[in-house]
């Protein structure tokens, strides 16, 4: 069977469906590309494509192809530490791995082949795997990475990926998104859906550039100036960020009284609680941030704000793809473009799937998300705090970068905070943390703070890879200053 995404690329010929800083691709010459590396699936009877790839032309074939050759295909971040490289390998049953040289050092006890793949030179590695049973109609695993530093693998099939891809063209269409830049690794479910297989489906243009040319370095480094002039130079409609991304966008704007580039019709933000105050900052500057929530149980984005129909702080309407409901206990519970299974799981799908989320629908169709079920605090007096909550609305404040919040059984709450910028006195994180305390209700206030030791980063151990904080990490590095017990530290 012929994928919707290859039949949409044969009806898009002639077309320029990619670029990548280099040359402008065809949708003809994107097709052969794809075909070549399907015939050599198929002939190696590869089950399991693993990647390790930047950003590029390369990726894309390798994902087309995976799918046409009817194997299942593992994206892997450059991000990962080795050892969870070997984990998502070895539990995923890859039998093959196509990687750009750079990693190949990392591999080199196993032998090695030159490949040739949309004009960039790659490195093939045939692995010594067993197969591993997955969800029948696994087309891609996709591993995501939580609290601990151990990924777990989800099983998506194609249609629902496809789902949700036609989902966001359908939702986005009066904005006529021709030019989308790719800001996000591939290897992230959210760019490989909304940045990679919805623009080719609707023969848009995908800027595919390597992730140093975009300014974005490993987990948690990135630099505002480098997307700034990718923005102006290649004219996107459309791009994708990370709340943190947006910030420091915003912070480079004002410090530097620019605006940004007009070509730009949506930028969607996802990835973590973003609140009201940064994306109406960013819209103040010419930045049309949009916020949106999904899961990669859910094939990534379920909800989205978009220019003339938003909710800033809310994570936007359904989109048309999903379903949506909130439980009697609060959870968001979705439906309609669900995953197949988790890895080395059998238990089944339920058909309403518990995102593990709290939040409610206004009454206007908005879902407002409030933070993780597991991490709600309750307090001494038996109140129930979203750690997130408090966090988004201290991250509103131009002073303060990243928050963690705890509490759990303590009278009052307390917060480690990381300036926007290191110069900052602690007299300006006293007056956010003020003005934060100002919008909130007594029980949720912060009584007491203190400055981080270091940034809440993978590389200093204090987040997981894909940025989201190691919260028994950060409070043993911090409790003697917050006068809080310190507990035991999280699984590395």
């Amino acid at each position: 069977m012929t994928l919707p995404v290859l039949e949409a690329l044969r009806r898009h010929a002639g077309c320029v469906v990619l670029e990548d800083g280099t040359r402008g691709w065809r949708a003809e010459e994107l097709l052969a590309e794809v075909e070549a590396l399907t015939t050599r699936l198929h002939e190696g009877r590869v089950r399991v494509l693993a990647t390790l790839l930047d950003n590029g032309v390369p990726w894309i074939v390798a994902e087309l192809a995976a799918a046409q050759a009817g194997c299942v295909h593992l994206p892997l971040p450059g991000f990962f530490t080795p050892a969870q490289l070997r984990h998502a390998l070895q539990s995923a049953g890859a039998d093959a791995l196509l990687l750009a040289p750079v990693h190949a050092a990392a591999f080199a006890s196993l032998p090695a082949a030159d490949l040739g793949l949309a004009g960039t030179p790659l490195a093939w590695l045939r692995l010594p795997a067993a197969p591993v049973a997955l969800p029948p109609g696994t087309t891609k695993l996709t591993f995501t990475s939580g609290t601990t530093g151990t990924p777990k693998g989800v099983c998506l099939g194609a249609a629902a990926q496809q789902a949700v891809a036609d989902g966001l063209a359908q939702a986005t269409a009066a904005l006529a998104i021709t030019r989308h830049l790719s800001a996000l690794p591939y290897a992230l479910l959210l760019e490989n859906i909304a940045g990679v297989l919805a623009p080719l489906t609707q023969g848009a243009t995908t800027i595919a550039l390597p992730l140093a040319e975009i300014g974005l370095a490993g987990a948690s480094s990135f630099d505002p100036a480098r997307l700034h002039a990718v923005v102006e130079r290649t004219r996107p409609h459309s791009l994708i960020l990370l709340p943190q991304m947006l910030r420091a966008w915003v912070g480079w704007l004002r410090g530097n009284t620019r605006r940004a580039p007009e070509s730009l019709r949506l930028v969607a933000v996802g990835g973590a609680a973003v609140g009201a105050p940064l994306i109406e900052a960013a819209q103040a500057l010419g930045i049309p941030a949009c916020e949106g929530y999904g899961l990669s149980e859910a094939a990534s984005v379920q909800t989205l704000n978009l220019p003339g129909a938003q909710r800033p702080g809310s994570a936007g309407r359904v989109l048309p793809h999903a379903r949506l409901r909130i439980a009697a206990d609060g959870e968001i519970e979705v439906a309609g473009s669900l995953f197949l299974g988790y890895l080395g799981e059998s238990a089944p799908v339920p058909a309403w799937w518990g995102s593990g989320d709290l939040g409610h629908v206004d009454a206007d169709g908005f879902v407002h998300v409030h933070g993780r079920k597991k991490q709600v605090l309750i307090t001494a007096y038996g109140r129930n705090v979203s750690p997130e909550w408090v966090e988004t609305t201290l991250r509103g404040d131009d002073a303060v970068a990243q928050a963690v919040v705890f509490g759990d059984g303590e009278p009052a709450l307390s917060a480690v905070l990381w300036p926007t910028r290191e110069a900052l006195p602690d007299a300006a994180l006293q007056a956010a943390v003020a003005r934060a305390n100002a919008q909130l209700p007594d029980y949720a206030r912060v009584q007491r703070w203190c400055r981080g030791a270091r940034p809440f980063d993978a590389g200093g151990g204090m987040a997981t890879p894909n940025g989201r904080p190691r919260r028994a990490a950060i409070l043993s590095l911090h409790a003697a200053a917050l006068g809080l017990a310190a507990p035991a530290l999280e699984t590395p």
